[in-house]
């Protein structure tokens, strides 16, 4: 049994201590915050419940892997509802007062219809489409995603090396190009594009391996966990209690102290202080910081031990930066489905602004709107709705703060105005600004205030070629042993499946383990045979 601290509480922080304290380790998790779950947080305020990171529940069996691994299952810890329609598109209205939309339903059969019908011959290219997005998929979760590239062996299987030629293909290629070579229709390839945004990237330079993205959300299905995702960081770290693990929080960890010179550096602890500002040492044989990486390595490491000095990090890409948006609004807003998605139809001049040389806040901005009152009867008072606005912006810190009741930044309270005008003109609710009654925002410089954030990003380094699976910062210090990291500024990358997934590859890596995919999960004896 190793003593290891956690740092941050996050959902990579919380499964990473949940899998290693059922393996026997003694495990302390410190959190700078007054509350667990990191970008994954909450907000309570007059009735409403206002989930302020992620709200897609996608990959499940990601979901279902993990729990196994504690001894459970999604469906003891979660109650997931299947949500149909998926999602809506609105685009800019035709005629005033009339709104443009696109509703996609749940199921590849319904799916295949809608795309039918927009397009002539576009249900056989999609079923081909979907078809490649499985495959993908199914190689990425066996030989990519649960690899910590220990060993060339996991890459050189006779299954790599037969899907090799494909798979150079998809990495050639980009998402938005791979779209366009099969389907005519505008709106058809700015669905299928979209998802690059969730992974922090552009469609134009995301490799179109993650089409497999697509497998996801318009054949698997979109689900919604009752009470939202604070109930999954809820039961997360609840699991991880149970198993031992003791989660500490405004306990902020100032740096990771080591032992030994050159290479016989290692790990000796954290230095970190409490809420009244008392000093306090932790001794660990294991660091795992859960912790955004630039500053675990840049602020928590002296230079001499940086895998990833400031210098690394000048020649990354960061995704991009939010504008967040939480508002309670008197009445029912039938309009929006679950989630919508507003697409603007320049959509090069849309990704030049958030991406490009000369960033700025695009205007207008596509944007992504949850209405999770619509599946979850608790998030909101009776005759109200709860609405999750996200603006993505560049990675800027310089954009400002968010506030309550438009007391935040200019810029940031600008652009929650100008996506409020949006959702009311293009999904055809004029009186949506005096129907609110709680406004909450938060900017850039709130990830980088709350969370150490990389310029202030809300995911982490976008999923270009280059920081993608094997190119990505991976999970082991290189300079310090004992010294690991999870979560979505590491490999495998950013979203709530993937920092599970960087808890397993922590876990493989202290165990010495150099597998590939996901670790096996022992099945209870049934009392009836004895079989596993």
């Amino acid at each position: 049994m190793s003593r290891v601290v956690v740092i941050g509480a996050g959902v990579a922080g919380l499964a990473t201590a949940g899998l290693l304290a059922k393996d026997g380790h003694d495990v302390v998790v410190l959190e700078k915050n007054a509350r667990v779950g990191g970008r994954a947080g909450t907000i309570e305020r007059d009735g409403f419940r206002f989930d302020t990171g992620p709200s897609w529940y996608l990959m499940p069996g990601v979901f279902d892997h993990w729990f196994a691994m504690m001894g459970t299952s999604a469906d003891e810890q979660l109650d997931l509802t299947l949500l149909d329609p998926g999602y809506r598109v609105f685009q800019p209205p035709r005629a005033a007062g009339v709104p443009t939309q696109l509703t996609v339903p749940a199921g590849r059969e319904a799916v295949s219809r809608l795309f039918e019908d927009r397009e002539p011959g576009a249900a056989e290219a999609l079923s081909a489409y979907l078809d490649s997005a499985h495959h993908a998929s199914a190689m990425a979760e066996k030989y990519f995603l649960y690899n910590p590239f220990t060993r060339l062996s996991s890459l050189t299987t006779g299954e790599v090396l037969r899907a090799a030629p494909r798979l150079f293909s998809l990495l050639g290629t980009r998402l938005q190009a791979f779209a366009a070579k099969r389907f005519r229709d505008p709106l058809l390839r700015q669905i299928l594009g979209y998802p690059a945004v969730f992974l922090g990237t552009d469609p134009r330079t995301a490799p179109a391996m993650y089409h497999l993205m697509s497998a996801l959300d318009l054949d698997e299905g979109v689900s919604y966990p009752q009470g939202g995702f604070w109930r999954l960081v809820e039961r997360i770290g609840a699991l991880a209690s149970d198993a031992g693990a003791r989660i500490v929080t405004d306990a902020a960890v100032t740096s990771i102290r080591t032992v030994g010179r050159g290479r016989d550096a290692r790990v000796d602890g954290v230095e970190w202080t409490d809420a009244a500002g008392e000093r306090h040492f932790e001794a660990a044989d294991i660091v795992v910081s859960g912790a955004d990486l630039h500053h675990t390595e840049t602020a928590l490491l002296p230079p001499h031990l940086r895998t990833y000095p400031e210098s690394w990090w000048q020649r990354r890409t960061s995704g991009p930066g939010a504008v967040l948006v939480m508002l309670g609004v008197r009445g029912a807003l039938p309009e929006l489905p679950h989630h919508s998605l507003f697409f603007t139809e320049d959509w090069d001049a849309n990704f030049d602004a958030i991406f490009g040389s000369d960033p700025r806040i695009p205007s207008p901005a596509s944007i992504y709107v949850c209405r999770p009152s619509a599946t979850d009867d608790d998030v909101a008072p009776d005759d109200h709705e709860n609405l999750f606005v996200l603006v993505p912006v560049p990675a800027d810190t310089a954009i400002g703060h968010g506030g309550s009741d438009g007391a935040g930044d200019p810029e940031v309270e600008k652009t929650a105005d100008a996506a409020i005008d949006m959702i009311a003109e293009w999904s055809g609710v004029p009186d949506l600004r005096e129907r609110i009654v709680v406004r909450e925002t938060l900017g850039p410089a709130d990830f980088r205030d709350d969370y150490h954030s990389w310029r202030g990003g809300m995911l982490g380094p976008a999923h270009i070629l280059s920081q993608s699976a094997m190119f990505r910062a991976q999970n082991a210090s290189k300079r310090v042993g004992g010294l690991y990291y999870a979560g979505a500024t590491t490999a495998p990358g950013v979203g709530v499946p993937m920092c599970l997934i960087s808890a397993e590859i922590v876990l493989k890596r202290i165990r010495g383990d150099h597998s590939a995919g996901p670790l096996p999960v022992e099945v209870p004896a049934t009392p009836a045979t004895g079989a596993r």
